[in-house]
């Protein structure tokens, strides 16, 4: 059954059956849809209430779906576009900041896997950590190999 024929319920089940969805983001696929003023602030309400609809699930599944090749920063910007509850967003960039080092070693290895001998080389990796979002502090400590 494809999306013509569906309620705007269903439509919204359908949604987050494919991947958790932050509110805002629901309402923007929504709202096209609505045939009465009002009608998809009550869908999303009862959502919200049977626990289908979870800014922490939301949150948690960017984490799991944007940590392992994304640093903090690119994550608190994905986060904030979604007008989540502020100090949920803050937990868990707190726990991203955490793991930081880590992951963008991992992400560091996976791209270049070895140290650039040449200035020009270990700049472009640079770049690439800091187009990642990985903090300065993190990408020098990557790039030039210091474990402590």
């Amino acid at each position: 059954m494809g999306f013509a024929k569906l309620s705007l319920k269903g439509r919204a089940l359908k949604y987050l059956a494919a991947r958790e969805h932050s509110r805002p983001e629901l309402e923007r696929k929504l709202r096209p849809h609505e045939e009465e003023p009002g009608q998809v602030e009550a869908v999303l309400d009862e959502l919200e209430a049977k626990g289908l609809l979870s800014q922490a699930r939301f949150v948690e599944s960017v984490l799991h779906r944007k940590s392992a090749r994304f640093g903090t920063a690119r994550i608190r910007q994905e986060l904030q576009g979604h007008g989540l509850d502020a100090e949920l967003v803050a937990d868990a960039l707190q726990r991203t900041r955490e793991s930081e080092y880590e992951r963008a070693q991992a992400v560091w290895q996976r791209k270049f896997g070895e140290a650039a001998a040449e200035p020009a080389e270990r700049a472009r990796q640079m770049r690439f950590l800091a187009g990642r979002g990985f903090s300065a502090e993190v990408i020098r400590r990557v790039v030039r190999g210091d474990d402590d």
